[in-house]
């Protein structure tokens, strides 16, 4: 087996990982655009995107386990670039909320759309093995988020709406999402999903 020797399957998944991460990175710098961005500033685009309230920069901050200055120096650079709109918060004027310009939803368009390198690795997956990886990477996160080693987020295995093997009959679509009230499969966990309500303590526990 390649790598460190001595490693144990665990250290190893872990090794890799970690360099799936660098990967992802790597791949976010280099696909900054016209725009310039940073991978942070795609990140919060990205964030913007999936729901579209006006946010709170604290939002973000927590969102993705940044800090205020960081975000702030980030926001400003967005709003420069005639990404995303400032506002006043309505209910709160000392606040501030923030939602994409047209500009910036496009540009979160274009970010959305998975670079041909990353896809040509995602493509070189079989659907049993995209499942596996759906199925551990939501476990490791919802035990993280527990942990508070991670910020929370929006994912299958944390919602009050998920019913994990709901249907033992049915091996492709085994779980139940009470949101949609249908069936679906490990292969259509989500791991950031704009109807999230996050569930109960011991409610929508991982399989």
């Amino acid at each position: 087996m390649h790598g460190p020797p001595g490693l144990s399957p665990t250290e190893h998944l872990l090794l890799g990982l970690t360099r799936l991460g660098q990967a992802v990175r790597l791949t976010a710098w280099h696909n900054g655009g016209p725009a310039r961005l940073s991978p942070l500033q795609a990140d919060i685009l990205l964030y913007l995107a999936a729901d579209a309230r006006p946010r709170r920069q604290g939002e973000i901050v927590k969102a993705l386990a940044s800090t205020p200055p960081t975000v702030s120096d980030a926001m400003r650079a967005l709003t420069s670039k005639g990404l995303v709109d400032r506002r006043r918060d309505p209910v709160d004027t000392r606040a501030v909320t923030l939602t994409l310009t047209d500009t910036g939803r496009a540009e979160a368009d274009r970010l959305s759309v998975i670079p041909v390198p990353l896809r040509e690795a995602l493509d070189a997956l079989s659907d049993a093995d995209v499942a596996a990886m759906l199925r551990g990477t939501t476990t490791m996160i919802r035990v993280l988020q527990e942990h508070d080693a991670i910020p929370v987020s929006r994912t299958c295995v944390t919602c009050r709406f998920f019913r994990p093997d709901a249907h033992p009959q049915d091996p492709d679509r085994p779980h139940h999402c009470a949101f949609v009230d249908a069936p679906f499969g490990p292969g259509e966990l989500r791991v950031d999903c704009a109807d999230h309500e996050p569930a109960d303590a011991g409610q929508g526990a991982a399989e």
